[in-house]
């Protein structure tokens, strides 16, 4: 194992942000085995993709990707696209011997999520590590709650209720983006934000999602384009185009335990239509001894019920999710001292470079990832076929 990792980053928008926080942050409060060095952001326009590895501390831009992962000097590759190119980039760089970081979801169909995951498991009899990027599971508190549950705290799990509820796009004419596009984004509210909800409902709980039954839904079919020439100026033009995505998706679960057995059923909503919603992923879990919910707007509390008490004294409590001896805490500020949405990449990184020295598959694997494109394609799949129960089995 050498003493530096060098990373190159193929995106550099939002989540391109996002990640630079982590990659540039991890490495000075984590005592990491191996250091990461932050080289090269890789993005389509030069001048804009330049700004951007000054900005956030890249050492280089490029505008080829696939020169990029040519490098020797490369070890990991770290992918914040859209996810219509995800595949061919993840797959390259494996075969190129590079680890890799992939943004949720892990591809924009079955398909190519199969094949993903193929060549991760062909690159990992090499040494070769991949991990898809369900961020949340970072959160101390989301953390935490599956460590109660995993402890038994709760008893056997009932039932789960999950949500991703934002209001972004509750505005009828704000502009339409790639994020609105099926053949860039693969799906909509369902895949971009119910996919968080999918992962974190089935860590928590450690059940997996067996079939669905769903309805999906585009609430606004066509919005005004952007710009000039459908622009890239960032205003919107007096054109419109279609909306290919769905705004919101609704379904039941049922979830089955890691021998098969059923275990519980489940609710889940994902929606971009939820007014006064800015980022609420939230999941509930009720057990035969207590009870779990959070609340990602609220993220450094965790609120508990423990029905083992007198009735007298029973009642959700909150617990503050910030004392050294919490996830992921310990390398972070005092107690009391909150953390917030950039952390968890930090502790992304931490955890993705630990399991590369350790030489260990790090979690969630483009494996767990396959599983949840099944998923999300299980439930349009349902809304097709008038909310019928399906399968989510490859």
């Amino acid at each position: 194992m050498p003493d530096t990792l060098r990373v190159a980053m193929i995106g550099y928008g939002f989540m391109g942000a996002a990640h630079s926080q982590g990659w540039r942050v991890a490495p000075r409060f984590f005592d990491l085995p191996v250091q990461p060095a932050m080289d090269v952001v890789v993005g389509r326009d030069a001048s804009a993709v330049a700004a951007a590895a000054g900005k956030w501390g890249w050492r280089e831009s490029a505008t080829d990707w696939r020169e990029v992962i040519a490098r020797d000097d490369i070890d990991i590759v770290d992918i914040v696209t859209p996810g219509d190119t995800h595949a061919d980039i993840a797959i390259a760089a494996l075969e190129a011997g590079k680890h890799v970081l992939c943004e949720k979801p892990l591809a924009n169909t079955v398909a190519e999520a199969e094949a993903m995951a193929d060549a991760a498991a062909t690159a990992a009899a090499r040494g070769v590590r991949s991990m898809v990027g369900f961020t949340y599971r970072r959160v101390p508190a989301a953390t935490f709650a599956r460590d109660l549950v995993a402890a038994g705290r709760i008893g056997d799990v009932r039932q789960v209720r999950a949500s991703y509820r934002q209001d972004w796009l509750m505005d009828a004419e704000a502009p339409l983006t790639w994020r609105m596009q099926k053949d860039r984004a693969g799906s909509g509210a369902l895949g971009d934000i119910g996919a968080h909800a999918v992962d974190l409902a089935e860590y928590i709980t450690g059940l997996s999602l067996q079939s669905v039954s769903g309805v999906i839904d585009t609430i606004v079919t066509e919005r005004p384009l952007l710009g000039e020439g459908h622009g890239l100026s960032g205003t919107a033009s007096t054109e419109r185009g279609q909306v290919t995505v769905d705004d919101v998706a609704l379904f039941s679960a049922r979830f089955t335990n890691p021998d098969g057995g059923f275990a519980a059923l489940g609710s889940f909503e994902a929606t971009r239509f939820a007014t006064g919603r800015k980022n609420a992923l939230s999941i509930e879990v009720s057990g035969s001894l207590g009870a779990i919910s959070f609340d990602l707007e609220r993220l450094n509390e965790l609120r508990f019920y423990d029905a083992t008490v007198p009735v007298t004294e029973q009642g959700f409590r909150t617990i503050l999710v910030t004392e050294p001896d919490h996830p992921y805490l310990a390398p972070w500020w005092p107690a009391g001292h909150m953390l917030g949405y950039e952390h968890g990449f930090s502790n992304q990184v931490a955890d993705f470079v630990g399991a590369i020295a350790a030489g260990e598959q790090p979690r969630p694997s483009f494996a767990d990832g396959l599983h949840v494109q099944r998923v999300l394609a299980a439930v349009e799949q349902s809304s097709l076929a008038d909310s019928a129960w399906t399968s989510t089995a490859g």
